[in-house]
């Protein structure tokens, strides 16, 4: 779907120190209320992990190799985690109860796994995956829409639900491979992420990425070659769409985690990656391992010599050259 330019995001997962700032940015300022109590248009993962909502990557969705739309599975209450309150009247108020306590027996919701990850000790190893809604430039959630509510901004490539045409189907739901759009039961019609398009037509980042305090997150237009997403994405090449297999063409991108090496028997470092690179490639693709490679030489090469455009860009020193939206 052709558009006059395409805003983008990467994400360094190398920096992403699972705080939820993000999450907790996007919730306060789009998804607090009105229904949309149990949405996360960004969630912070862990990887390997089962993500959110439970297991989205076996749900289905996106195209196959010959470009046919696949209708997946729709996500549940409990894949999301049903919403539960506290015991705050009994606990605070009444001071019959001294102990905060769920209302009802929770038995999943996000972030339900966090930091468990896999292996055995010492070389257990996991990693945090932030994710949002890819404005992808193939979406199967518009595709799979009957009533034309889904669209492609022109002037960027933000993905958006026209609230006026949307009648609730659900199809972009059970399409979108990445489980990103929601239905909300009170307005009875989808909603998803929208990129923060009030800010970014001011110039500012996603709230996301304003709060984030790792500075992972670089936002830009994929045809400025002095932006860090082309840098990042088309000039190194270490900044991979995540299931690229679904054939949606994502718009936010990962620079893969690297990996510390495993410990033998005696204590020392084998020189194998704790992480299996089939897994990396699993999520992100086949240009895992030239990407790895590309940012260790790279972060050998800023070592020895201080000079490295890719790590310079990593760094993000100025929070200014890290959001080119302007």
């Amino acid at each position: 779907m052709a558009v006059k330019r395409q805003i983008s995001m990467v994400l360094d997962l190398n920096k992403c120190i699972g705080c939820h700032t993000c999450s907790s940015g996007c919730k306060m300022q789009w998804t607090n209320r009105n229904g949309r109590e149990y949405m996360y248009w960004n969630n912070v993962e862990t990887k390997p992990g089962t993500g959110y909502p439970r297991n989205f990557a076996d749900m289905g969705g996106g195209f196959d190799s010959n470009g046919k739309l696949k209708i997946g599975k729709e996500p549940g209450a409990e894949d999301y985690g049903i919403p539960w309150d506290y015991n705050y009247e009994e606990a605070l108020m009444n001071g019959v109860d001294p102990w905060l306590r769920p209302n009802v027996k929770p038995t999943w919701g996000a972030n339900w796994d966090e930091d468990q990850g896999e292996g055995e000790y010492p070389n257990t190893h996991y990693f945090y995956l932030p994710r949002l809604c890819n404005h992808c430039e193939n979406p199967a959630c518009l595709a799979a829409c009957s009533r034309n509510a889904i669209y492609k901004r022109q002037e960027d490539g933000i993905v958006l639900v026209d609230q006026k045409r949307c009648r609730g189907y659900r199809y972009c739901v059970s399409a979108c491979p990445y489980k990103k759009v929601y239905f909300n039961e009170q307005t009875s019609m989808s909603e998803k992420c929208i990129f923060c398009f009030p800010r970014i037509e001011k110039g500012l980042p996603t709230a996301c990425a304003s709060q984030c305090s790792g500075r992972i997150r670089f936002i830009g237009y994929r045809d400025d070659e002095a932006g860090p997403i082309h840098i990042l994405v088309d000039k190194y090449k270490v900044a991979l769409p995540l299931y690229p297999d679904r054939g949606t063409r994502p718009n936010v991108f990962y620079v893969p985690p690297l990996s510390p090496p495993k410990i033998g028997p005696d204590g020392k470092p084998t020189g194998e990656d704790r992480i299996p690179l089939a897994y990396l490639e699993k999520l992100f693709g086949p240009g895992v391992s030239e990407a790895l490679g590309t940012l260790a030489a790279e972060r050998r090469k800023k070592a020895e010599s201080g000079a490295s455009e890719l790590m310079e860009t990593l760094i993000g020193y100025r929070r200014a050259d890290m959001f080119k939206v302007g």
